[in-house]
């Protein structure tokens, strides 16, 4: 979830202020670049943008009282690499605590640097050692970027609240537990929507996704060249049966001149 307003100490949400605004700093930057030197990549980077908004603005009810949501950052660090995707994520972050009251602002420090940054490089990271197996690595970037967020929350709420007999430690194993109950099957379930939706990118932005250095699928071998074969041999018939005239005429010659030769004696 994202940590809400007024949930952390002032102390608190200026440390996490300040640890995540080099990495929002620098992801702008990389968004500027990305920009100037691939223009025709505008459309597919709103879209990871847009994918990640619509996606963490999904608040699903826990049993426990809070609630749990989807963050598809994964997908975004997989096009773009992590550093854009920070930048994206701050901006949905910024909205959705002004136009959702999802998250806050106060807050907005502690929420990047879990689903913006941590989230992305860890995608990033399974992506990377996956990448063989593109739907595998998308699934594995998808889901650990929703475990890691949470894990992260949860040592940050734990860091915030300690529990006044078992401390920090006690703390985090409550949070982890209360989130675990409806985050890992999201997470399950973020893995899936990721596949499919890689899918649908190789099938109708394969161009753009090679330009961004990502495996497509490579086109299969079409029916010409094995079609080139058959109108080879036709090609070759008629000098193979002009050569068989050409035979029939000589032997013919040399018969006629036999014959000739034998009325003459």
């Amino acid at each position: 979830m994202h940590i809400a307003e007024g949930f952390l100490p002032p102390l608190h949400a200026a440390a996490w202020t300040a640890v995540a605004a080099p990495f929002v700093v620098h992801g702008a930057r990389r968004v500027v670049i990305q920009v100037r030197e691939h223009p025709e990549s505008r459309l597919l980077l709103g879209a990871a943008g847009a994918f990640t908004f619509v996606l963490s603005a999904i608040k699903l009810p826990s049993i426990t009282g809070s609630s749990s949501h989807p963050t598809g950052t994964g997908l975004g660090a997989v096009l773009f690499r992590p550093p854009i995707m920070t930048f994206l994520c701050t901006i949905v972050l910024i909205f959705q605590a002004l136009l959702l009251a999802h998250g806050g602002l106060t807050t907005l420090g502690a929420n990047v640097f879990s689903m913006g940054i941590v989230g992305p490089w860890v995608a990033f990271a399974a992506w990377s050692l996956l990448r063989s197996r593109p739907a595998v690595a998308i699934f594995s970037a998808m889901f650990l970027a929703n475990i890691s967020t949470y894990v992260v929350t949860s040592l940050q709420l734990a860091l915030a609240h300690p529990d006044v007999e078992t401390g920090f430690a006690g703390a985090a194993a409550k949070f982890l537990t209360v989130f675990a109950l409806t985050q890992i099957p999201l997470a399950l379930a973020e893995g899936v929507l990721g596949v499919l939706v890689w899918r649908l990118l190789t099938g109708v932005a394969a161009p753009e996704l090679a330009r961004l250095g990502l495996p497509v699928p490579t086109a299969q071998p079409t029916a010409t060249a094995a079609s080139g074969s058959p109108s080879a041999a036709p090609s070759g018939s008629p000098g193979e049966s002009s050569g068989g005239s050409s035979g029939s005429a000589d032997a013919t010659g040399s018969t006629t001149s036999s014959t000739g030769a034998g009325e003459s004696r």
